[in-house]
């Protein structure tokens, strides 16, 4: 992703800008807003942006002031697109002076914009393009020209001679993956220190060795095989990758893969050993596990593009509503299996992940919950730009399904702890009618042994003690204020039988209704 950094006086223009563009879809994330070009000064540091959108008339420092001194101070080299309300041909000139990529005018045309982003994306891409060579970098049209075969034959003399290369030889385009040492970390590597171990290499065959930054943890070089298996000795490609591998990997002390394109003899047709190198990355998780995947061994072999099983998907979020940890991670262990048996391309690893995902969300969200609650889900979200092998995932995964289970687990309590205080609410509004434990079960669709349990579990009373409490409280209380007969206070508490209200009367009170009464008017016995 490329950085970019917003900077108009205007919030509303710049939130416009935010939701005007899929910035995401077209390579870019918005890294900082600046009110001012002295703000945007104090961020570029911070920020490092690859492209700052500003606008030119704002308080303080202007546009072109920004742009002035970012061009001076040489600290930075962002890419700058103007977009002003101005169609001023002064300001459109002094722009280009100051090698501005593009001046748009408001209101900003999305179509237009969204042009410039992407042939502007290409740019940015060949800026990252380096070659080891005294450090100085590849020519950013002549790479681009050979990676995308845009190159003339008339020109590859030149192109040849400026990156360092011979017109022919033995060359390919390798893709080099480095995974992080940890899964829900994403990889913490640089262009530099993808510099820094290629140098080595190139130093011993006397050979420059361009690199491209495809994306974050994702890079891409490209090597002139005849020359440096020569310098090792050994004619074979596969050595050439296994040293370029060793190399990578002890940068930071991980693991890596390398997708191997197809060997091409002209310098002119790279172009088809860097397609073939993204070809071999669909195979990342059907050949899981092997360090150096060629496109010779794996092209035209199976992938698998098809959702899971709705089974096993299902099971899955079963067992997780259960809170069954040995079933969910055996289906997690399963799922895995599919993936590496049935060869699943990318996408559809991809999609079974989402899936399952969505699903946990979807449960959370029904009970209730918040799911931005589990610390897991940011790298199940963001689990693609992290680069984990499928034993990494497959441990991201086992992680956020633990962690979202006991989130289900205790939202499942909170709702229970809801629920029977809804159940005690209705007791104490109805004891009066002929209420038991399996009519209140009944009414809010529980069963009646569990309900008897919870109850208890919840209020340290069993769910017949605290109905009868409830009932001779209120009959304690008429026959204190009313000269009613006991039949009578008998049916306004609830029972329908005089002498068993008299019997669980005295049960609770170690006295008769009566000579509850009778105690109270200062006499003793019976009337």
């Amino acid at each position: 992703m490329y950085k970019v950094l917003l900077v108009d006086d205007e919030m509303f223009v710049r939130k416009g800008l935010l939701n005007l563009i899929d910035w995401e879809a077209l390579g870019y994330e918005i890294c900082g807003e600046a009110d001012n070009g002295e703000e945007a000064l104090a961020l570029m540091d911070e920020c490092q942006p690859d492209l700052v959108v500003t606008d030119i008339r704002m308080p303080v420092l202007d546009g072109l002031g920004l742009i002035a001194a970012v061009v001076n101070q040489r600290q930075w080299n962002p890419a700058f697109i103007i977009v002003s309300g101005y169609h001023d041909f002064k300001y459109a000139q002094q722009a280009l002076r100051y090698g501005v990529n593009d001046y748009i005018l408001k209101p900003i045309d999305e179509e237009e914009l969204t042009a410039t982003l992407r042939k502007l994306a290409s740019v940015l891409g060949m800026r990252k393009l380096a070659t080891l060579a005294g450090g100085s970098h590849v020519t950013a049209s002549i790479m681009e020209a050979l990676l995308h075969g845009s190159c003339q034959e008339r020109d590859i003399s030149q192109y040849a001679a400026a990156i360092g290369l011979p017109q022919e030889s033995r060359f390919v385009y390798v893709l080099a993956e480095l995974h992080p040492a940890v899964p829900d970390q994403a990889p913490e590597w640089s262009a530099k220190d993808v510099v820094c171990a290629l140098q080595p290499l190139a130093d011993r065959s006397d050979s420059r060795i361009p690199m491209y930054e495809q994306s974050p943890g994702m890079y891409g070089v490209l090597l002139d095989l005849r020359r440096l298996a020569a310098e090792q000795g050994d004619l074979s490609a596969m050595s050439v990758y296994q040293s370029l591998r060793w190399a990578l990997s002890k940068v930071k002390d991980a693991a890596v893969t390398l997708y191997v394109g197809q060997t091409v003899n002209r310098l002119q047709d790279v172009k088809e050993s860097y397609q073939s190198a993204n070809e071999a990355l669909s195979y990342e998780f059907a050949e899981d596990g092997r360090d150096i995947i060629l496109i010779d061994d794996v092209r035209g072999t199976p992938l698998y593009y098809f959702d899971m099983a709705q089974e096993l998907y299902a099971s899955l979020l079963e067992q997780l509503e259960e809170n069954d940890e040995k079933a969910y991670t055996a289906s997690i262990d399963k799922l895995f299996a599919v993936f590496r048996e049935q060869r699943f391309a990318p996408n559809a690893v991809t999609n079974a992940i989402t899936r399952c995902v969505i699903g946990v969300i979807n449960i959370i969200r029904k009970m209730d919950g918040d799911e931005n609650e589990l610390q897991s889900l940011p790298a199940m979200l963001d689990w693609q730009s992290r680069h984990v092998r499928l034993e990494g995932l497959r441990q991201l995964m086992t992680a956020f399904a633990a962690e979202a289970a006991g989130l289900i687990l205790r939202l499942r309590g909170e709702q229970a702890k809801g629920g029977i205080e809804k159940i005690r609410k209705y007791i104490e509004a109805n004891y009066r009618e002929n209420l038991n434990l399996k009519s209140i079960a009944s009414i809010f669709y529980m069963n009646p042994v569990y309900l008897g349990q919870l109850f208890r579990k919840t209020y340290g009373v069993y769910f017949n003690d605290f109905l009868l409490g409830l009932r001779v409280k209120e009959a304690k209380q008429l026959l204190r204020q009313t000269d009613l007969r006991m039949y009578e206070i008998a049916e306004k508490v609830g029972f329908a039988n005089a002498d068993y209200f008299v019997t669980q009367f005295e049960k609770l009170e170690h006295m008769t209704p009566t000579d509850y009464r009778n105690k109270l008017r200062g006499r003793t016995g019976k009337p």
